[in-house]
């Protein structure tokens, strides 16, 4: 009979949503929200033992006390796997199960999560076994199915097999092993099925990432104008673009003329990566037009845009971040903008 440990976030665990994510550690018995589930792929070979929750911010807040939680938990239930999530493409719960996942590993309990490829928990603990996942909570039944599969095999004692056999994330460890033909043979065969525009499969993947040199010093700031871009979704009260709260694929463009601040009556926020009702009380928090206007007339720069740009960074995926990062560079360089001020969340 199987032992599981489920770690969920406070959202999949019933308890809230953003206003939530302050949530300290909590272990409750048995299995909850997609726990449920789990507790029903499994047959009656075992079951959801106890479940770790904890909000998304206090684990990243709070890392040493949510760290010493999870052994806590792993320590006192006797488990024999460790579940958490999936995460899907949630950024900072994410990173919270693959930190669960390595602490499990440290105590000799295997663990398995679910993550979107483009999940940035990936970068936490690049040993972490990950079936890949949707980008949303849509794809929960075929994830947690993923999920136990890999875990079954992991508790049996077999080590998973490659990757791209398994199913499972690469998690850049080479071993030895046989193949067919020499090495020499293989590199020949999959350059004449690239020169005959074939299909083939490279054995030693190579992530690429652009090299992006920081851009040059301003010369002179106080003469400078200035842009203003923000991935935290203030948009004009209404949302008349209908930018999406999570997934957003577009950026547009919003008039700040004759504007010494932003209202709650003109402005609110929709992203929905965070807690947003303080920005929407005053979105001046996310994009801080009050404090520009006073830098203009204390002369830090010469000029303010009148206009802004904006889109909703949550969950959104690296290709439409590459193009409208240039969309929008060729629309400061046609306003003849100087520098650009980028407000993150």
């Amino acid at each position: 009979m199987i032992r599981i440990g489920h770690y969920l976030n406070q959202f999949f665990a019933g308890v809230g949503g953003e206003e939530h994510a302050n949530h300290p550690p909590e272990v409750r018995p048995g299995p909850l929200g997609p726990g449920r589930a789990l507790q029903g792929l499994l047959k009656g070979e075992g079951g959801v033992a106890s479940t770790l929750l904890c909000g998304d911010n206090f684990f990243h807040e709070h890392a040493e006390a949510a760290q010493g939680a999870v052994r806590a938990w792993l320590r006192e239930s006797r488990l024999d796997l460790v579940l958490a999530g999936p995460a899907f493409a949630a950024g900072r719960y994410g990173a919270a199960c693959a930190e669960v996942c390595r602490l499990a590993e440290e105590t000799g309990v295997p663990a398995v999560t679910g993550l979107h490829p483009e999940n940035p928990g990936l970068l936490i603990y690049k040993r972490a076994y990950v079936v890949p996942t949707g980008n949303s909570a849509a794809g929960m039944a075929p994830a947690l199915a993923s999920m136990l599969a890999l875990g079954r095999r992991r508790v049996g004692g077999t080590p998973p097999g490659p990757a791209e056999v398994e199913g499972y994330l690469p998690r850049g460890i080479r071993r030895p092993g046989l193949r067919e033909g020499t090495g020499a043979d293989r590199a020949a065969a999959m350059l004449v099925a690239k020169l005959k525009g074939e299909r083939f499969q490279t054995e030693i993947p190579v992530e690429s990432y652009d090299a992006v040199p920081p851009a040059p010093p301003v010369a002179a700031m106080s003469r400078a104008r200035l842009g203003v871009v923000t991935t935290g979704g203030v948009v004009p009260k209404g949302n008349p673009d209908h930018i999406r709260r999570c997934s957003e694929t577009r950026w547009q463009r919003y008039s700040l003329a004759g504007l010494d601040a932003l209202s709650p009556e003109a402005f609110e926020c929709v992203h929905g990566g965070f807690f947003n009702l303080p920005a929407c009380a005053n979105p001046n928090l996310v994009l801080p037009l009050d404090i520009l206007r006073t830098l203009e007339r204390e002369g830090a720069f010469a000029t303010l845009l009148d206009s802004y740009c904006a889109t909703c960074g949550n969950d959104q995926r690296l290709a439409d971040c590459k193009r409208n990062g240039a969309e929008i560079a060729r629309w400061l360089r046609e306003q003849q903008a100087n520098a650009a001020l980028l407000v993150a969340t």
